[in-house]
């Protein structure tokens, strides 16, 4: 559900109560059935779930309905808590996620087990707060299911971007930037335009500096450490390219030149993104062995309780994990049949 305080609440019930939506999959929330139940009301919905206590032993049993809320409600009284960053906040929103990342790795046929997971926004200055050192749900993610590499990949219907570092201090991508830091996201950016239907992708690479460098005059990072990773790519077989001045390969990319753009740090790709996608983009975390996507904004805890936050990212969020899943759970009987045709 996310953060408490912020917009997650909203427009999970939004994005739920469209009737197309909630036919694509069945849905587990983690989270308050308090603040999910005032948000219906004040959309004026029904509630549409089925509401579990989070840790009572009925969740260990099969729950055949195609909504629930595993609620906990150890954190209610917050429906009109401050919209703002707090320690409670923290708090559950990590309670949520974590528990939900569990489930996610539970074996095949536990009655818990989950086929994706899409993470609401969450504030980081919360988590914080709550004295979690994380900078956000990726590298939580990361580090709990034991990915020895992943990446966040934006999808949007114009645009597709992925980052070789994340949140990081501008100052601190310098020395982080390896070869390999560039390659993961080609190589783990590759396979996942292939799981979008993209048959052999093109794929463009930012330089760091401006003008990528200009052979050499504002920085050595593209000869250094671009240009050999995407050797690398290219001689694993990816159709890749650069390495381009950022001010103008991704309206290249729009117009269709390129299925994928790898972006050096966090803004220098999501300024595109949101600009074109702003309500249909989603972030989608590579590399991880659990299919995990998420709406591309925060909390907005500025709108947060007026009921005009727009659910269009998160229900494409919600759209993609649930194609994602669904390719994923169909690919074992695919190879089956190829075996048995053999």
């Amino acid at each position: 559900m996310g953060d408490p305080a912020g917009i997650g609440p909203e427009i999970i019930v939004k994005a739920l109560a469209d009737r197309s939506v909630r036919k694509l999959a069945r849905y587990v929330i983690y989270g308050q059935n308090e603040l999910l139940t005032y948000e219906a009301d004040r959309q004026e919905v029904e509630p549409f779930w089925y509401r579990v206590q989070h840790d009572s032993q009925r969740t260990s049993r099969q729950i055949i309905e195609d909504v629930v809320v595993l609620d906990f409600d150890e954190f209610d009284g917050m429906v009109h808590a401050p919209r703002q960053p707090t320690k409670l906040g923290g708090i559950a929103s990590k309670s949520f996620v974590e528990e939900a990342i569990t489930d996610a790795m539970q074996p095949a046929g536990h009655p818990r087990k989950l086929d994706a997971i899409v993470t609401g926004p969450i504030c980081k200055e919360s988590w914080m707060l709550g004295g979690f050192n994380w900078p956000g749900h990726t590298e939580l993610l990361a580090y709990r299911t034991k990915a020895k590499r992943h990446s966040m990949m934006f999808v949007s219907p114009r645009l597709r971007v992925a980052l070789a570092t994340t949140h990081l201090a501008l100052n601190d991508i310098r020395n982080a930037l390896t070869i390999g830091r560039v390659f993961d996201p080609i190589d783990l950016g590759n396979d996942a335009c292939k799981q979008l239907g993209i048959e052999r992708p093109r794929i463009a690479v930012t330089g760091l500096n401006p003008h990528a460098g200009e052979n050499g005059q504002f920085g050595d990072e593209e000869a250094r450490l671009i240009e050999p990773a995407i050797r690398v790519a290219r001689e694993s077989g990816i159709d890749v390219h650069g390495p381009f001045a950022a001010d103008t390969i991704f309206v290249r990319a729009a117009a269709g030149d390129y299925d994928l753009v790898v972006a050096m740090y966090h803004d220098q790709g999501l300024i595109p993104v949101k600009l074109l996608g702003w309500d249909k983009a989603v972030n989608w975390t590579l590399g991880l062995p659990i299919i995990r996507t998420s709406p591309d904004h925060g909390t907005a805890f500025d709108i947060a309780g007026k009921n005009v936050a727009s659910a269009g990212s998160m229900r494409a969020a919600i759209e993609l994990a649930a194609q994602l899943a669904a390719n994923r759970l169909a690919a074992p009987v695919v190879q089956r049949e190829s075996e048995s045709a053999a």
